[in-house]
């Protein structure tokens, strides 16, 4: 009986662990528009930094994304647990976000022109060189801002993860919710150290001496690393965008049951109709209650 009963045990875990690698996929998909923007948003956040302390202030920043999350995710099994009406609200909500987060950013570009970013990233270059400003309290408010920017950002990604695996069971929610919030702060702060440290590595590379064939080479690596890494930066903005009108026109597709339904390409082109318009309005919303207070 007991050897009958460990092995249905062993059973019932492995049971958990497939049906959590399989809901933590679905949810890694469904969080994927949140993971472009993190990317993107941190990579930027250690912008202006000096080159030696880039990586500690990455890791600090990892650091409180942890914490960010060892309060998120609780959090979101209390909701599940308690108040699982409230899952769908919450999604809706965190995918509103999502297209009105996208919208601004096209609407920053659109009214904000290109001088007026580079004039942005000169000057706070020039803070970071500049011997009279204190770089502690510099980094000290780069890093408070990063970790309230990855707090919201981290709680985009539990309630998508949640809605996922809400009718799962307990054991199961608590297993992807804690896969997924390990795997977003390794690989979103693991790609930022690589991403931030680019441009050296190019550095390092165009400067080798040597006139052979190999040296060469490698010199041709480093300036092509210089020169994509602000391209880099570029694209994963974009793809962000692009995946964050996606992500959140497809929550509020499957969740509102009054919009349209579609399938293949049709419901792709759907789903990101639907993330810009929603975006629109709730853009138009905040700039109108900003208007009126």
């Amino acid at each position: 009986m007991a050897g009958a009963s460990l092995l249905a045990l062993l059973d019932d875990i492995t049971t958990v662990l497939d049906d959590v690698a399989v809901l933590s996929k679905v949810a890694a998909k469904k969080s994927a528009g949140v993971l472009g923007d993190d990317l993107a948003v941190n990579a930027e956040q250690v912008s202006g930094v000096q080159a030696a302390r880039e990586l500690p202030v990455v890791w600090a920043v990892a650091k409180g994304s942890i914490i960010n999350k060892a309060i998120l995710v609780p959090a979101a099994l209390l909701i599940s647990y308690f108040a699982p009406w409230l899952v769908t609200p919450l999604m809706v909500a965190g995918g509103l976000f999502l297209c009105f987060e996208g919208f601004e950013k096209l609407a920053h570009r659109w009214l904000h022109s290109r001088n007026d970013s580079e004039t942005e990233h000169a000057a706070l270059s020039a803070a970071a060189a500049d011997p009279s400003v204190d770089l502690v309290a510099f980094e000290r408010e780069k890093i408070k801002g990063a970790i309230r920017t990855d707090f919201i950002l981290s709680a985009e990604i539990i309630v998508i993860t949640l809605g996922t695996v809400a009718e799962a069971p307990l054991g199961t929610r608590i297993g992807v919710l804690v896969a997924i919030a390990l795997l977003m702060t390794i690989g979103v702060y693991g790609l930022v150290a690589g991403i931030v440290k680019l441009d050296d590595a190019g550095a390092h590379l165009a400067r080798r001496n040597g006139a052979s064939a190999g040296a060469r080479l490698v010199r041709s690596i480093g300036r092509g690393l210089l020169a994509s890494a602000p391209k880099l930066m570029a694209t994963l903005g974009v793809v962000g965008t692009v995946a964050m009108f996606l992500v959140g026109g497809g929550i509020l597709t499957h969740a509102l049951p009054f919009l349209p339904h579609a399938a293949g390409l049709l419901a792709v082109a759907l789903d990101a109709l639907v993330g810009i318009l929603a975006g629109a309005v709730v853009l138009a919303v905040v700039l109108a209650v900003k208007r009126l207070r």
